[in-house]
């Protein structure tokens, strides 16, 4: 019996930083387990320091693009996290049953100061992503596990 992979929807005002690094490591650090989509309520485009934080990181920015939320209402997921207080207040309803998460993260495209102070809050958002993508992504396993039972 093969397993669909878990879908998963990050979501953010802008989907210029937050979502689009939480889609990407997600799908770099657990890819063959999940479907992974970001999307923004209000999208911008992707921010260059985005691409390049990722980039420094060895994590593929390939296939990566703005979307709206819109795009993505006629699509089921298993969890839909927000990952803004923004974003939060405005994300439409989704249909079918999923698990909805908030991960109130600090917008590092609103970050100012010489490249190099916007820099830092790019890879410290990150960071944080990457340690939160860590432990949803063994819980989600083990929840996923255990519904096969």
């Amino acid at each position: 019996m093969t397993r669909s992979r878990t879908r998963v929807l990050f979501v953010c005002t802008g989907n210029s930083a937050r979502s689009q690094m939480a889609e990407a490591i997600l799908r770099a650090r657990a890819g063959d387990d999940f479907e992974v989509f970001s999307a923004g309520v209000d999208p911008r485009g992707i921010n260059p320091l985005t691409i390049r934080v990722l980039g420094d990181a060895g994590i593929s920015t390939e296939g990566l693009r703005s979307k709206s939320v819109n795009e993505m209402l006629d699509r089921q997921f298993d969890y839909v996290i927000t990952v803004c207080d923004r974003a939060r207040e405005s994300c439409p309803v989704f249909p079918g049953s999923h698990e909805s998460f908030h991960w109130g993260l600090d917008d590092p495209a609103e970050a100012t100061g010489s490249e190099a102070e916007r820099l830092a809050v790019f890879r410290r958002v990150m960071g944080e992503i990457v340690t939160r993508i860590d432990t949803f992504a063994l819980a989600a396993r083990h929840a996923e596990a255990g519904a096969h039972r």
